[in-house]
This record gives C-alpha cells, structure tokens and sequence, in this order.
C-alpha cells in the first residue's frame, strides 16, 4: 500500500482494514487491541472510512489515557492526535487540525517516536495550503523527544522558512 496511490492504494488499504480488524477480534489481550488501534486508524483513513478511522483514533486517546505507563502511550497520543488532525483539515477545519497537529506533537515520545522521529503528513498538508506557523510550531514540540532528529528538524525549518517544502522521506509513513 506505501508505494500506491490513488484507486490502487485506497483498495489495498480498505484490503489491509478488514486484516487488522480480523486480528484485532481475535486478539486476547486489551495491550493486543491497544497496539492494533494505530494500525486500524491510518489504514480506516486510507481506506476512505473517516467513521472508523475517527473511532479507532479516540480509542487509541483513551488508550493513551488509560494506559499512561505503557511504552506505546506516546505512540498512541501522536498517532490519535494525527489522524483526528487529518479528518478535520479535509473537512475544512484548519483551525481544529492545527490544534490536534499540536497536540499530536506534545506527545511524551516513546521508542519509535524518539528514534525514528515523528509524522509529518499532517504537517505536509499544511504546508501545501502555504501555512506554515503551526508547521514551525509542530517541529519546535517533536523536537522535545526526537533528540536525534535535532538537525532534520533544524533544516526543515529552514527549508519551511525558505517557503519550501521538505523532503520528509520515511517521516510520512511513520
């Protein structure tokens, strides 16, 4: 699904969707199913169903709240926070996507988010309407936990201060 787009890719998420719903019914364990939501949430809003995504992704907030100690809160703050910031901006609420954008990035990090870095679809939207503060702000709060990602974050600054749009690689998939 990555590497498709269109028609191809909204079939093969929708595909991907009825998969990770069959494992997340047959799963045994509430950390089975929390761990499953960020999966069933990206891939309900690729697959065109705003409904579910919208569902799966306060699940993984209440999860998040639920669950504070677990290694995958900040995973599940982000994600959340990202996809309920998506279906708002294609509804035309930018001033509702910008907060979740934020919230998405006050995130307390975890593993992946601290190593890898954070998701910078949302934040590519925004820059394609030509708004770029809450981009800026956005990247100042990822970089409270993605250490590592100190100098990306520093030049995709730039590159937004520039009036460009950076190459956000991998960070659009995470």
């Amino acid at each position: 699904m990555g590497f498709k787009s269109g028609d191809d890719r909204k079939r093969l998420a929708a595909e991907a969707l009825a998969d990770f719903e069959r494992a997340y019914s047959l799963s045994a364990s509430d950390d089975e199913k929390a761990y499953l939501l960020s999966s069933l949430g990206k891939t309900a809003f690729e697959a065109g169903q705003p409904d579910k995504a919208r569902d799966y992704a306060t699940r993984m907030l209440k999860s998040a709240t639920d669950r504070k100690k677990d290694w995958n809160t900040g995973n599940a703050i982000h994600q959340g926070n990202l996809i309920l910031g998506r279906l708002t901006f294609q509804q035309g609420d930018f001033a509702g996507a910008k907060s979740s954008l934020h919230a998405a990035g006050k995130t307390p990090g975890s593993p992946q988010l601290d190593s890898f870095g954070p998701n910078m679809t949302l934040a590519r939207d925004f820059l394609e309407r030509g708004e770029t503060k809450a981009v800026l702000e956005y990247f100042e709060l990822c970089g409270k936990f993605w250490k590592p990602g100190k100098d990306r974050l520093d030049n995709w600054s730039k590159t937004v201060k520039a009036g460009k749009i950076p190459e956000f690689g991998a960070n659009l998939n995470y």
